[in-house]
């Protein structure tokens, strides 16, 4: 019951803020827009997409070799895309991580498959404020003051309380003040927090590395998107936005969206653009995602055949 309950809440604050944001909209401004989506840049902003899950999965693989595993890389490149295509049918930001770690639990221990998922999910994110904050220097002219000094407290909260996390000793200090009503589900984490523990910093840090290209790739696909339409916005502009836009999908809503669109208008105004145009902007990034994401349903359909064959072979 507590599922449906937190699935109606998502629902229900997606479908207000889209409400909200879609009053302000010039439909007529936004179909033009969309109509006349460049193929060539949509193309290639799905394209990275791709790559991008690619890349996410070597990262994975990184971290789960930190553990000895032997989990081959082809098989975390099917699993990521099917938790992206699990992400698209489902209304939650974490359905496919909690799928990943339930495949890889099938051939490394549940508490190692989990923690290895925190990782991946929180080293791709210091990544993101990573960049941000190197991309600092060379933001244009036009860029918000106040936007700015948002992104920085952000950047630097979330680093420090990113590796804080990583320091997964730190955290489980905090376990003996734990109530005893909440002890079993901190006995869960723990476990997590272990893993955390017995991966090693060159594992995280060679993680970092890899989300540090693939959050290039992130931004490069907003960049596609954004030449679609077409927007004339540098590069670095999207450096400097992304992480905002990348951790609205962490919020409760689908996916992010209504978050998305209420915050682009925001980010996107020293951009120049109108709030028919961010929101624009912000429906088809989503789109692109999206519609990557559902390339997992064949994967995960052939995966459960091909598991079912093995097994019948083996008898």
């Amino acid at each position: 019951m507590g599922k449906h309950k937190t699935t109606i809440i998502k629902l229900t604050i997606t479908a207000v803020l889209l409400f909200v944001v879609l009053r302000q909209v010039n439909f007529q401004e936004m179909a033009a827009l969309l109509g006349n989506t460049n193929l060539f840049w949509l193309l290639g902003g799905f394209t990275l997409f791709l790559l991008g899950v690619v890349i996410r999965a070597f990262r994975w693989s990184v971290l789960l070799k930190g553990l000895g595993s032997k989990i081959r890389y082809g098989r975390l490149v099917e699993l990521y895309f099917v938790a992206g295509f699990f992400n698209t049918i489902f209304p939650s930001s974490i359905t496919g991580d909690v799928v990943r770690a339930y495949e890889a639990a099938q051939d490394v221990p549940a508490g190692t498959a989990a923690g290895t998922v925190i990782i991946d999910r929180i080293t791709g994110i210091l990544a993101l404020f990573m960049l941000a904050l190197l991309a600092l220097p060379f933001r244009p002219g036009a860029f918000p003051d106040l936007l700015l000094i948002q992104i920085i407290i952000i950047c630097i909260v979330g680093l420090i309380g990113g590796f804080v996390i990583l320091q997964g000793s730190l955290v489980r200090k905090f376990g003996r003040f734990i109530p005893k009503a909440a002890r079993p589900l901190w006995d869960k984490l723990d476990t997590v927090l272990a893993a955390v523990e017995v991966c090693g910093w060159r594992s995280i840090w060679q993680a970092i590395g890899i989300s540090i290209i693939f959050n290039l790739m992130q931004t490069g696909w907003w960049w596609a998107a954004g030449k679609a339409l077409p927007y004339d916005i540098p590069f670095v502009y999207y450096m400097l936005t992304t992480p905002i836009m990348s951790l609205a999908i962490l919020l409760p809503s689908i996916g992010g969206l209504g978050i998305r669109e209420g915050i682009a208008p925001l980010l996107f105004t020293g951009a120049g653009l109108n709030y028919s145009e961010a929101v624009a902007l912000s429906l088809l990034v989503f789109a692109i995602e999206r519609t990557a994401g559902l390339m997992g349903g064949p994967i995960y359909i052939w995966t459960i055949l091909r598991r079912d064959r093995q097994a019948l072979l083996s008898r």
